[in-house]
């Protein structure tokens, strides 16, 4: 056979693409088994020319490709099925009411709270992360912690100890 990849390319890219995707039913895959199909081949082509019909060796390439992706794919999905199906437990109640008792904070005591706690950075340090004297600082996390112990105390447990009266 005579001509250049590019004419062959030209020639036969379309056909096979339309043959891939008859066959696997998904143009996407057989596009890229015929594109590697004619990688494969130009790395070949001084070999490929001496053929009778070398279309025939690509598409024969390409549908041992989707052959292999298939059979990968099909062997991935079986492992997917058998594989335990974990339950992720969700947030415990407790944990439901902090973060829904954090969201009714001003914004500025939940960031002191935040920094405070979850940053462990001092009382200085979040005086000048915010840009306001330690005092106020300390001022955010009092409030901030009168109203959580209100918003999150139990009430049948405080009639047990006797503090409500």
């Amino acid at each position: 056979m005579s001509g250049s990849f590019d004419d062959f390319y030209a020639a036969h890219f379309g056909p096979l693409v339309v043959q891939l995707h008859a066959g696997t039913g998904d143009l996407a895959e057989a596009q890229d088994v015929v594109q590697e199909a004619f990688c494969r081949a130009w790395g070949r082509w001084d070999r490929l020319t001496g053929y009778d019909d070398p279309a025939a060796w690509v598409r024969r390439v390409a549908w041992n490709l989707a052959i292999s992706r298939w059979r990968r794919a099909r062997t991935a999905l079986r492992f997917v099925a058998r594989q335990r199906v974990e339950t992720v437990a969700g947030p415990s109640p407790d944990r439901v009411a902090l973060t829904a008792a954090l969201d009714r904070l001003p914004v500025k005591q939940r960031r002191a709270v935040a920094l405070f706690y979850l940053a462990d950075l001092t009382t200085g340090e979040i005086a000048q992360d915010c840009g306001v004297p330690e005092s106020t600082v300390r001022s955010w996390l009092h409030r901030a912690r009168a109203a959580l112990l209100k918003d999150l105390s139990d009430p049948v447990e405080e009639v047990r100890r006797g503090s409500v009266g």
